[in-house]
């Protein structure tokens, strides 16, 4: 056999296993519509108690779109940050973390002091999770292409840009001071102040969001992802809470 007709083999056996791989990838997919879609066909007391029972499990990652699902533990901890003295007048908002959507649809109904929660998500598969309406379609690079009937309206607002560079960082923030209501320092009706921010992203990025969210501060929580993400992640915040403090400055 020759050099080339060796090479030649080579070349088709991977195009083979390619095309294996794409087949196989499509079935996945095929699959996962086709439980959305007798989740839809469901009643709705079942529809909702599927929800809540398989969360997460249901949507796989896309990587393409830099999708990367906190572990469950992480979503519990910054859902419980988001509802920690909530009363039924708080309006929280989520953006690009569905998965901490997730976590707080499993919690008895119960520990959910609020009905106005809202998913910020451009992967439109999650508006099964939140439904239509709670649910706003959001590309960050169109940072105020969203409803005007919440904007101004939100009390509490957690968000992870989907890419870690200052314009998506940047484009973001526009977002979320547009959904943010005024701080006027009021409490809810536990006693517990109506504004909170969280921003969770790179710690490469820590410059970046000390100028666009010059309220935040490090904390000392480390956010973790279920698919061991190399990165290294930081969460920040403009309050302290059970879950975290703010982390030490690091001495000059």
């Amino acid at each position: 056999m020759s050099s080339s007709d060796s090479d030649s083999d080579y070349e088709l056996t991977l195009s083979a296993n390619a095309l294996a791989a794409l087949q196989e990838f499509k079935k996945e997919e095929q699959q996962h519509q086709e439980v959305f879609q007798k989740l839809y066909d469901q009643t709705d007391e079942e529809f909702q108690n599927k929800k809540r029972e398989e969360g997460m499990k249901l949507f796989k990652e896309d990587w393409q779109l830099s999708q990367f699902w906190y572990s469950d533990e992480t979503a519990a901890i910054l859902g419980d940050a988001l509802l920690e003295g909530a009363d039924e007048n708080t309006v929280i908002a989520i953006v690009s973390a569905p998965s901490v959507y997730a976590a707080i649809q499993k919690k008895p109904i119960s520990e959910i002091p609020t009905e106005h929660i809202y998913l910020f998500e451009f992967d439109t598969r999650f508006e099964l999770l939140a439904g239509k309406d709670h649910f706003f379609f959001y590309d960050y690079n169109k940072p105020l292409e969203f409803s005007d009937k919440i904007k101004g309206k939100v009390d509490r607002l957690l968000i992870d840009p989907p890419f870690l560079n200052e314009d998506c960082q940047t484009k973001s923030s526009i977002t979320a001071k547009s959904l943010l209501a005024p701080n006027d320092h009021s409490k809810t009706n536990n006693g517990v102040f109506k504004h909170r921010l969280i921003s969770c992203t790179g710690e490469r990025m820590s410059e970046v969001i000390a100028k666009v969210y010059s309220t935040t501060r490090i904390t000392t929580f480390l956010p973790e992802h279920s698919n061991g993400l190399s990165n290294e992640f930081r969460c920040y915040a403009n309050f302290e809470c059970k879950s975290w403090t703010y982390a030490s400055e690091p001495s000059s």
